[in-house]
């Protein structure tokens, strides 16, 4: 899947001279919690979100940061730079300039990683210069969540159920050993045997209920660690 397959398509965004009044009475309104940024000629040049709006003068926040020894050292007030973040009202004075980005085509794995580096919950999707979407971790979770409706109340035959966990059995580098019997009846996954440890049974478990659909799964697995030389073929 690409970002172009979860993206939120209407977009809602802010020009560099707009108030922080009217980005907030947006951000409060649409239910969001980041804004993209543009110039006159609608191209991205920002991000303003919740985070940098945090730090201000008017719920007495700007200065919590400063350690005493600053304090000490240079009294109580503001340096330049954070008097503009703190005082001003005008959107292109807080926001995020030059913000992370995605393309309509770029995989949602890329699009995960980007998120985790950079500590962002929210990327613009650009075609050319132009914002035609944003991808938030709300996306993604919806995305997962349509997913895993899908796979539940998919189903199948018996065979079918059991050449899906055979399958997906043989991609997984954990499962090694080849003494657990598989069967299936009825759409009830039954496992019978034994694993090296309570890791490789629980994963075990977990590819059976996803095979199975609904989830249901007969354990008669046992852990009997590699080393009592007990595991033996079934």
């Amino acid at each position: 899947m690409n970002a172009s397959d979860v993206m939120t398509r209407s977009v809602v965004t802010l020009r560099v001279n707009a108030s922080l009044g009217e980005a907030i009475r947006l951000m409060l309104d649409r239910g969001i919690s980041g804004l993209p940024v543009v110039d006159a000629q609608g191209g991205l040049v920002g991000m303003l979100t919740e985070g940098d709006l945090l730090r201000r003068v008017e719920v007495g926040t700007s200065d919590s940061r400063r350690s005493g020894w600053w304090k000490f050292l240079y009294g109580a007030g503001l340096s330049a730079d954070e008097y503009v973040r703190t005082h001003s009202r005008q959107v292109g004075d807080l926001m995020t300039h030059d913000p992370a980005t995605v393309t309509e085509d770029t995989p949602l794995q890329d699009v995960i990683e980007l998120m985790e580096q950079r500590r962002i919950k929210r990327l613009p999707v650009l075609r050319d210069d132009a914002v035609v979407g944003m991808v938030s971790r709300f996306d993604l979770l919806s995305a997962v969540g349509a997913v895993l409706g899908a796979a539940a109340a998919k189903g199948g035959s018996d065979a079918e159920i059991l050449g899906l966990l055979r399958a997906e059995l043989e991609r997984q580098p954990w499962f090694t050993a080849r003494s657990v019997a598989i069967s299936v009846e009825h759409g009830i996954v039954a496992l019978q045997g034994t694993v090296p440890d309570e890791h490789t049974r629980a994963a075990l478990l977990v590819a059976a209920r996803n095979a199975s659909g609904a989830g249901d799964v007969r354990d008669e697995v046992e852990v009997v660690p590699l080393d009592t030389g007990l595991m033996t073929g079934l």
